[in-house]
């Protein structure tokens, strides 16, 4: 022979490896062939051909074939890929979805090709190419008015991965601004919603939207802010009136009552309209809206975070929405002392306590950080602190103006009171000049004269402590 002998023939088994390893979607062993033919099969659905039947035919196109649901879930999870994500788009599969969303009648085909794009839209290539195509943006953001919540998820999820691009947020933000129906839609949602999933990631939008664009936020806190609040009840039956502030609040006690921990994004929310005058405003104006907005985070601060019997560190879990809380407290407080929700000691006492509670657990916290014994490396450590640090200070100077403006209202009878209660006493007034002195020496200097004439001895034990008191009265 004048040549090496031919190999084996190639089993069946190898043969189909083979052909399947051609058959792959970049590294993955997804098939494209397979992946072809669930596209297609979407195609089908949509054609002209099958959208020629009655109307109660199609209403009773909503469910959707079990064996196509399986498919396209397998998708949607395939989809998390970036290999798959750029094979789909690629393949124009975004213009499916785009007809299926604007032509399907089956909410759950609905809600899984948004799904699939959410998925899709991580990825910053296709994100891009997902937000430059007009007619998918509105076809997307049309999906807001859905009324199938696992839809309004998805799409809600979709919005803000876009809207976390640099690149291309600005473009979902003018969109938006384009539609003000986008703003009655969330709004509804919030005030009327039961899905906390939903809640929170709408609140997420929000929250970034808000973050994202002042004049946004300012559009949409004055939407509806015209509308006479005594409006008679049968032109208000027309058309509802939504306020943001309302809806807002609606949304936060639904949220509060099957997952308090998610609470965070509306407070920041609130904590973002306090940035303008017209959000104080929208808040304070309406005596009930103030009210409400009070009593739901008074009682937050006094029952439900950082409590007398949570473990000290739990502030490090609540840091960011104490400081939101915190500060829209002080912000009613400062803009509204004469209504008469604010003016009892049942309001003064019990956030003197808890703040000063948090600075206790504050104190605690920092020590507990500079004695970490983690096997991190140094460099880690520090970043870790450093972050610690940053909320943990922001925390400190919102809980610091607020006190020092709950010190200013206090009178001789409510210090009293304090003192007999608990809620003042020489370790509790200690721990609030650590925080307050020097930065607000006057506020504190007051308070000795005042608590002088209150129990002589308390105050002058406290100056000798302090110093830098002494030279006062």
């Amino acid at each position: 022979m004048d040549r090496n002998p031919s190999p084996p023939p190639l089993s069946r088994d190898v043969e189909e490896d083979e052909v399947a390893g051609g058959d792959c979607i970049g590294s993955t062993v997804y098939s494209k062939h397979w992946l072809f033919g669930v596209l297609s099969g979407l195609i089908q659905i949509i054609t002209p051909e099958n959208e020629k039947c009655s109307s109660d035919d199609k209403e009773q196109q909503v469910e959707l074939d079990e064996e196509m649901e399986n498919d396209i879930c397998r998708v949607w999870d395939m989809s998390m890929d970036e290999d798959v994500a750029l094979f789909l788009k690629e393949f124009n599969a975004p213009d499916i979805f785009m007809g299926v969303l604007a032509k399907s009648k089956c909410p759950r085909l609905r809600e899984i090709c948004v799904g699939i794009l959410g998925n899709m839209a991580c990825f910053q290539e296709i994100c891009v190419s997902i937000s430059n195509d007009k007619n998918l943006g509105q076809v997307l953001l049309h999906c807001l008015y859905d009324s199938d919540p696992p839809t309004l998820l998805e799409t809600s999820r979709l919005l803000l991965t876009c809207l976390s691009q640099t690149e291309v947020a600005s473009v979902w933000v003018e969109r938006i601004r384009e539609h003000p129906a986008i703003y009655e839609s969330i709004c509804f949602i919030m005030s009327s919603s039961t899905n906390v999933d939903l809640l929170m990631k709408v609140g997420e939008v929000v929250d970034k939207l808000f973050d994202l664009d002042e004049k946004l936020m300012l559009e949409w806190i004055q939407n509806g802010a015209a509308q006479p609040l005594d409006q008679p009840q049968e032109d208000a039956e027309e058309q509802p009136v939504f306020r943001i502030v309302p809806c807002v609040l609606e949304a936060a006690k639904q949220v509060r009552s099957e997952n308090p921990e998610g609470l965070d994004v509306y407070m920041r929310i609130l904590q973002l309209l306090t940035t303008m005058d017209d959000g104080i405003q929208a808040i304070v104006q309406c005596p009930d809206t103030g009210k409400d907005t009070w009593d739901l985070l008074f009682d937050l601060v006094c029952h439900e975070f950082c409590q007398s019997d949570d473990p000290p560190i739990i502030l490090q879990e609540q840091k960011t929405v104490l400081a939101s809380v915190f500060s829209v407290l002080s912000t009613i407080y400062a803009s509204q002392a004469e209504q008469e929700y604010l003016k009892t000691e049942k309001v003064d006492l019990p956030l003197i306590d808890s703040l000063i509670r948090v600075f206790q657990n504050m104190e605690h916290c920092q020590k507990k950080s500079e004695n970490s014994t983690e096997p991190n490396t140094e460099e880690t450590k520090k970043s870790d602190l450093t972050q610690d640090d940053f909320h943990l200070k922001i925390l400190k100077d919102i809980s610091c103006e607020f006190l020092s403006n709950i010190f200013q209202t206090l009178t001789k009878e409510t210090v009293s009171r304090g003192l007999k209660e608990g809620q003042l006493n020489k370790q509790k007034c200690s721990c609030a000049f650590q925080n307050l002195l020097p930065l607000y020496s006057p506020v504190v200097e007051d308070f000795i004269k005042m608590l002088h004439e209150v129990d002589k001895a308390l105050a002058d034990d406290l100056k000798e402590s302090f110093p830098s008191l002494k030279v006062q009265t």
